[in-house]
């Protein structure tokens, strides 16, 4: 599989487009020098404990407190309380924390009134970013992810990342790193470091430590909390840190400052890769130059269209997503209704997967698919659907289609989900109504022609057209005339009517009666 990242870096925010197949699949928006981003650690301090919600909130500089629940708590919340106090009563040495004495593990039916205390500092990490009206969600089980694995302070377990099949494999990385981790250190490993030296799981091993080190000597000078101790890296390093493989081909940037900084990233992680990294020059923005834009326009919305015809309309509620799946005009006569709806269905399951991964979607998502009878395409389809969403990185359950042929997924959401606003104010009705993007009318004209030529089987067909549409389909030598010819082997004649607005067409049989979609 090939992958691309597209990244556009101004001064406000940097906008980055992950690319599977030259399809964009994800879209991440970082706003420049953005507090509470999921990793980032936080000294905060305990504004009030809720009993009966059995959490307290916590004061980490937000606008609104963090949300502590006691099941995010960590079992070693004790031992991390005792080593904070220590460092911030000024009591230090180079060996306090591989000598520190390890509390008992927190029962998990406990109170949270019986481990904190209001006004207590204590030591966070953003689990979830600030969402809507809510503010962040926290957790006090600290942890550092690097590229090959991710450390726990106070932990002496090892744990391989379950993708790793080969138990060879999984012994050899289990020997190796516990040969080389420090004591109080608790390592997952990542699926990254199959078949890595040691060398390489030893040098992300040291950084993760710099970083916890890091935490301690922040404390240690007696910061007042709240106050940010460590960053998360930006979004674009943690992609590139967590996807960063032999199938990625190219990483575009706009931006020498930010060209600079990801190449001096990638020759830490993988100097073999660096060669990929370009810097994009020119009068057009990137995300022009490179058909982000366009794949944007056609991809956000409630109603998302899909090649063959098929369409999709997505509706989100204060509970969950609602997908409703149509066929639109696709419809194959030589296949029976059932075989049509699987088809359809396959279809749209594959772009559903897309479109949660591309917008973030959170939470409940209920999908209506259209109605199958066999149980055998009933089966067929949730397979497919548990195949797409395998190259999902978000936590996600998906439930088998129910008697009403709904299926149910829930999604891990960690950050906002990404709206992006594309419809265009009607040039005719001067923005009392809203129609599909104008950068997407030759798509949806050239979708329409290629299905009555290779579906309809027509054998001629006129279109009509605003004069500026005319205009533009017949310059340059007729070219998107002889496009279209070369593709269907049928000449589509193109006229013109004043009487259209902009984006009106309409297509004409051989009879020259008119076709209606």
């Amino acid at each position: 599989m090939n992958r691309e990242l597209i990244i556009n870096s101004n001064p406000k925010e940097m906008e980055i487009a992950l690319l599977e197949e030259n399809q964009l699949v994800e879209l991440h928006k970082d706003k420049t020098n953005s507090g509470f981003s999921v990793g980032d650690i936080y000294l905060g301090r305990v504004k009030k404990i809720m009993p009966g919600l059995n959490a307290a909130f916590v004061d980490v500089g937000y606008e609104r407190d963090a949300f502590l629940h006691y099941l995010d708590l960590g079992p070693q919340v004790l031992t991390y309380n005792k080593y904070i106090r220590t460092l911030m009563n000024g009591k230090t040495n180079t060996d306090l924390y591989t000598n520190i004495k390890m509390e008992n593990d927190i029962i998990k039916t406990g109170k949270i009134n019986s481990i904190l205390k209001t006004n207590q500092n204590v030591l966070i990490q953003i689990a979830k970013e600030p969402i809507s009206s809510k503010g962040p969600r926290i957790s006090s089980e600290i942890s550092f992810a690097g590229r090959y694995m991710v450390l726990l302070p106070f932990s002496n377990k090892i744990s391989i990342s379950q993708k790793i099949k080969s138990s060879e494999e999984r012994k050899r990385l289990k020997r190796l790193i516990s040969s080389i981790k420090p004591t109080n250190y608790g390592v997952i490993v990542r699926t990254m470091a199959e078949d890595q030296r040691v060398a390489e799981l030893d040098t992300d091993l040291r950084n993760l430590i710099k970083k916890w080190e890091t935490v301690s000597e922040k404390i240690n000078n007696k910061v007042s909390a709240p106050v940010k101790v460590v960053s998360e890296l930006n979004r674009a390093s943690t992609l590139l840190r967590d996807l960063l493989n032999e199938s990625f081909n190219a990483i575009k940037v706009n931006d020498p400052t930010m060209f600079e900084e990801i190449k001096t990233f990638i020759e830490q992680i993988a100097p073999t890769k660096v060669g990929i990294v370009s810097l994009v020059k020119g009068n057009k923005p990137i995300f022009e130059q490179t058909g982000i834009d366009r794949q944007i326009k056609s991809s956000f919305g409630k109603i998302v269209t899909i090649k063959s015809g098929i369409y999709l309309i997505i509706e989100h509620t204060e509970a969950l997503h609602v997908i409703d799946v149509n066929s639109g005009h696709r419809v194959n006569k030589d296949k029976s209704q059932e075989e049509n709806a699987l088809q359809t269905n396959l279809e749209s399951a594959t772009e559903i997967a897309r479109q949660l991964r591309l917008r973030d979607m959170g939470g409940i998502i209920v999908i209506d698919f259209i109605d199958l009878n066999q149980a055998t395409n009933r089966r067929a389809l949730y397979a497919h659907m548990k195949s797409e969403m395998n190259k999902d990185r978000a936590k996600h359950t998906i439930l088998p289609p129910s008697k009403f042929g709904l299926v149910q997924i829930t999604r891990q959401r960690v950050r906002p989900e990404m709206e992006v606003e594309i419809q265009e104010k009607c040039p005719v009705c001067k923005g009392s109504g809203e129609i599909m993007p104008s950068i997407l009318l030759i798509d949806e004209i050239e979708n329409n022609l290629s299905y009555l030529f290779n579906e309809q089987n027509e054998k001629k067909l006129q279109l009509f057209v605003h004069p500026y549409v005319f205009a533009f389909i017949r310059s340059d030598f007729r070219h998107i005339q002889r496009k279209w010819y070369k593709e269907f082997g049928k000449w589509v004649t193109v006229e013109k009517d004043s009487a259209y607005h902009i984006l009106e067409y309409h297509i004409f049989n051989q009879n020259e009666e008119e076709i209606k979609f």
